[in-house]
């Protein structure tokens, strides 16, 4: 497996959870103020580590 194939998976994954967890607090899943807060947190932490990826990812195929 090549590495920008692995890297595709990863952020597909990542942009999954980001959905599933937008979603659970777009449709009122959250019980409470801090449980929001904790999803929101994961968001952003998700969001971090796909944009660290892509631009791994970039400075990989940059080398190439």
């Amino acid at each position: 497996m090549e590495g920008h194939d692995l890297a595709a998976m990863v952020q597909k994954k990542l942009r999954e959870l980001m959905n599933d967890a937008s979603d659970h607090v777009s449709l009122g899943g959250a019980k409470d103020f801090a449980e929001y807060n904790r999803i929101v947190g994961k968001i952003e932490g998700l969001a971090v580590a796909e944009r660290e990826l892509l631009d791994v990812a970039k400075i990989g195929e940059e080398q190439d």
